[in-house]
């Protein structure tokens, strides 16, 4: 048994705010939200000077109208904005919340680094204080799985609950588990989406391992924490917090209720990259290139064009991971020229020079674009400026596009996974 899966909702919550539209905004104009300084005052002093500064994060006065603060107080950070995101996904949805509790919906959640915040304060607790003063509360929450078991007490789901934890790839992953159990039948809907908080020691590790843009030098105001996604001057990603959780159903279900989708989940696919090191990227390009060839050819979205027998010529549009970082988005830029060969690629697509990297909003960027949403991450990244001729890839140049047939979104994660899925028009 095999169902066509479709996209009929989106909630996402990060530094442009709760709900879509202040996303699409700033993807139309590829001008991000300013970024705050992070608070340094945690008495570990693991900022380095000349290091980061700030970070994408979602306003916390924002998600009091989707968490009220009796049930806040009893959450992590990102149990906050999972729980946020869900509870816009429903209203998007139009479903009676009711329908979506019992074993007909399962929760598929990715994370990079789960609750870093609680999981610190547990630490402290245990090492400073003593074990036996470690908080019950605090434990709970600490666990990677907590952002996922706490959407399906909201809304009642109790089918299978899953999180991934596979960094960068990680929300891809996610919407191809649920897209599977919903297609096989073993699933009446999914919930399924990211979710990642930036605590100022995880801000301060990052950092420390150079995977972050810093200020230029002699510049406190922050000025050069950008990211230049696909540019020969990038110098490091942004890191962001936020949510983003996604509805999926079968496209009969959605006909029957009259709900129009965003996106038709047409396939995915992953592989990983065994020469990557545990926190970087690695070398295998045509190794990857291969792999996404396949997916493609799964998807029933490769072809033949001239000069490049086999080639993925079916995609026309790419929205690409690529945030910043020198040798990840140098794998990246590889990896698809690996696939496409001698090809010419589509136009590719760069949202993470507004959403930063983490917390979801690379995955709301591309349902938007797969949606055809007016605009949306058109614009060139803001910062871009001198193509890179190690890629062999640059960003759309802003250009009007037409809504995508078939769009290919791609992840590739520190650590040597990768991950990609394939969307249809509506």
């Amino acid at each position: 048994m095999s169902r066509e899966v479709v996209i009929t909702a989106l909630g996402t919550a990060g530094a442009c705010g709760c709900g879509r539209a202040g996303l699409e905004r700033a993807l139309a104009t590829a001008a991000p939200p300013p970024a705050t300084e992070i608070d340094r005052a945690g008495g570990y002093r693991c900022h380095r000077a000349g290091g980061a500064r700030r970070a994408l994060l979602t306003p916390v006065a924002a998600l009091a109208p989707w968490v009220p603060q009796s049930e806040a107080r009893r959450m992590s950070p990102p149990s906050r904005l999972a729980v946020a995101a869900t509870r816009m996904a429903l209203a998007d949805s139009g479903l009676e919340p009711a329908r979506l509790a019992g074993p007909g919906t399962v929760v598929v959640v990715a994370t990079a680094f789960g609750a870093s915040s609680f999981s610190e304060a547990l630490l402290r607790q245990i090492l400073l204080d003593d074990p036996e003063a470690a908080s019950p509360y605090l434990f709970t929450e600490s666990v990677a799985n907590a952002a996922a078991a706490q959407i399906a007490i909201a809304c009642g789901a109790r089918g299978a609950n899953v999180t991934l934890c596979q960094r960068e790839a990680g929300a891809l992953l996610a919407v191809a588990a649920g897209a599977a159990e919903v297609a096989a039948g073993r699933a009446e809907q999914a919930l399924v989406g990211a979710v990642d908080e930036i605590s100022p020691l995880l801000h301060a590790v990052l950092d420390r391992f150079g995977a972050l843009a810093r200020p230029r030098r002699g510049r406190p105001d922050g000025s050069g924490e950008v990211a230049r996604p696909l540019d020969r001057r990038r110098a490091g990603m942004v890191a962001a917090d936020g949510a983003t959780v996604l509805l999926l159903e079968s496209a009969a279900a959605a006909e029957r209720r009259g709900k129009a989708p965003l996106a038709r989940v047409r396939g995915a696919g992953s592989a990983f990259d065994p020469s990557a090191p545990p926190a970087g990227w690695g070398t295998g390009a045509e190794l990857l290139g291969r792999a996404l060839r396949r997916t493609l050819a799964r998807c029933g979205a490769a072809g033949t064009a001239p000069g490049a027998p086999g080639g993925p010529v079916a995609i026309d549009r790419v929205v690409s991971g690529a945030a910043g970082s020198r040798t990840g988005d140098l794998l990246e830029g590889r990896v698809l020229r690996a696939a496409w060969g001698a090809a010419e690629l589509p136009p590719v697509l760069a949202p993470k020079a507004v959403t930063g990297e983490y917390g979801g909003g690379f995955l709301a960027a591309a349902v938007l674009a797969a949606a055809g949403a007016p605009g949306v991450a058109c614009a060139p990244p803001a910062g871009f400026g001198e193509p890179d001729p190690e890629l062999g890839v640059s960003p759309h140049d802003g250009r009007p596009l037409p809504p995508p047939e078939l769009l290919l979104a791609t992840s590739l994660a520190a650590g040597g996974a990768a991950s990609w899925l394939v969307l249809g028009r509506p």
